[in-house]
């Protein structure tokens, strides 16, 4: 078992408060920490939220999420130098920007995307300018400069060093006007994990993100889950991963050397009456982090 530290980061700046700033409290509850022998690092807060769209760079907040990124890139540093492996409780997707500067003040890093979205939008195809729509393709240097060059790093992720698995947005990304994925990025959508299964295609993705040379992060976005079993998010699609195709991939990828760090976003817990679909998280978290045998 990894040398866990949880930090809380309860941000919504790049979506809106209805409830995903209650995941690191609704996880914890249910016996994350105690489950993973982790140590708690601390708690990011976040600054307010501003529901004026942007009219310069089309997005919601993006002052407040550049100043967090920072916040949230020092508490992931400060477990990284003490010899820990980082594990982010958020929030919304655009945690993602925070947890990679961290790792690109150190160096070149990939980033295994968990995700049932893409989330590659840009500000004119996003219809109400959230960042948790955008943020993989802003940790790739494309958006407003206010938060693709956080401290003259951008990109924090290049194209090549990126494997985005198991989404199943394409039709609707596509019909929206979404920019494409770059052809360097490696992307996985779900059926394509299902046609090689869950354990080749993982197997698959920690082979590609190597390529990095210093290791890598794995981004978990909730909704990448079977909308039957994890109906508590904010944008649902029919379909997605099963928990033991969830629990394959994870474990491949956070039980191998390269692993740098996890984060877990997009459960609302507002939406979970009686903590069933948390529950059922935490036990498909807890034995990610369990090697088999």
């Amino acid at each position: 078992m990894r040398d866990v530290a949880i930090i809380e980061a309860p941000s919504v700046l790049g979506l809106r408060p209805t409830g995903v700033e209650d995941l690191p409290g609704a996880l914890l509850d249910a016996g994350l920490a105690e489950g993973l022998g982790a140590v708690r690092a601390g708690r990011v807060e976040p600054p307010g939220y501003d529901p004026v769209r942007d009219p310069v760079t089309g997005v919601l907040n993006a002052p407040g999420i550049a100043a967090y990124s920072v916040a949230l890139a020092d508490a992931v540093g400060d477990v990284l130098r003490a010899g820990r492996f980082p594990v982010v409780l958020g929030g919304d997707c655009s945690v993602l920007l925070g947890n990679l500067l961290a790792l690109r003040r150190g160096g070149r890093y990939g980033l295994l995307f968990l995700d049932g979205h893409t989330d590659f939008y840009q500000p004119a195809a996003e219809p109400a300018g959230e960042v948790a729509s955008m943020e993989l393709a802003l940790v790739t240097g494309r958006g407003p400069e206010v938060l693709t060059d956080l401290e003259g790093r951008r990109p924090l992720v290049r194209d090549e060093d990126v494997v985005a698995l198991g989404f199943r947005d394409t039709q609707e990304s596509t019909a929206a006007g979404m920019q494409p994925l770059p052809p360097a990025l490696h992307a996985m959508d779900l059926d394509a994990v299902r046609a090689s299964g869950a354990a080749e295609a993982a197997r698959r993705a920690v082979g590609l993100l190597g390529r990095a040379g210093a290791g890598y992060w794995v981004h978990l976005d909730a909704d990448v889950l079977d909308d039957a079993v994890v109906p508590a998010v904010d944008y649902r699609l029919p379909g997605g991963l099963t928990r033991e195709e969830l629990e394959t991939v994870l474990r491949t990828a956070l039980t191998g050397r390269g692993a740098v760090g996890f984060d877990v976003t997009i459960l609302n817990p507002r939406l979970d009456e009686g903590g069933v679909v948390t529950a059922g998280l935490t036990r498909c978290l807890l034995r990610a982090f369990t090697p088999e045998g």
